[in-house]
């Protein structure tokens, strides 16, 4: 189907512009939300007589949307969902779901305004775009954990999506390292030490063999 945008939309061009869209995509999304009309010489007329008064709506909708993205910007949001050991989710977040942890800030946000390529299906932190408006969009933190304590460790920086033996693994081996590496320090300390020892006798020694 063709149609007449009445607003800057993403991929698809500015208000005024003819494209072609899926049947689908136009009637259930583009035509009821007032983002395009049907490609036509009549619409093309109607839409060129209202062309000032639409920019000026336009602009007034991307100043709100400005507002509302500066408050979701650099925000973070935990999803908690059951996974396997791997990190696997027992199903995965959608667009929805990230939908309505960025609405508790107070912002409307809708699917729609969420790009995400693909579902989130592996817990972990994911950068995902919110498109308020064509000309208007932030970007948040999603992370995806199977627990509150999770989700902190992965802000921390901590990878939880290997095996958990391995994990457990990983942080005895640091944890090795780490003793392995005070008992040198300790070591090497008391040698310093035993070092110092040895030259105050020896200074010693010669001071007696030189007053005797």
């Amino acid at each position: 189907m063709q149609v007449i945008l009445l607003e800057r939309v993403e991929k698809l061009g500015a208000m005024g512009d003819t494209v072609r869209v899926k049947d689908g995509y136009a009637r259930n999304f583009l035509l009821p939300r007032g983002k395009a009309l049907r490609a036509s010489a009549k619409n093309m007329e109607k839409f060129e007589s209202q062309r000032a008064e639409l920019e000026v709506k336009n602009a007034a909708a991307v100043e709100a949307a400005k507002t509302d993205s500066e408050k979701l910007d650099g925000s973070s949001f935990i999803l908690i969902r059951q996974a396997g050991e791997s990190g696997q989710l027992y199903g995965s977040v959608s667009t929805r779901d990230i939908a309505a942890a960025a609405s508790e800030t107070g912002v409307s946000v809708t699917r729609n305004h969420v790009v995400l390529p693909d579902p989130i299906k592996t817990i972990g932190l994911y950068d995902v775009r919110i498109a308020l408006h064509g000309e208007v969009s932030s970007t948040v933190q999603i992370n995806v954990a199977r627990t509150q304590d999770e989700a902190e460790a992965q802000a921390r920086g901590e990878d939880l999506t290997g095996n958990a033996d391995e994990r457990d693994e990983i942080r005895r081996a640091a944890e090795e390292l780490f003793e392995q590496a005070e008992a040198d320090a300790a070591a090497e300390e008391e040698a310093e030490d035993a070092s110092e020892d040895t030259a105050a006798d020896s200074e010693e020694t010669e001071a007696e063999k030189t007053t005797g």
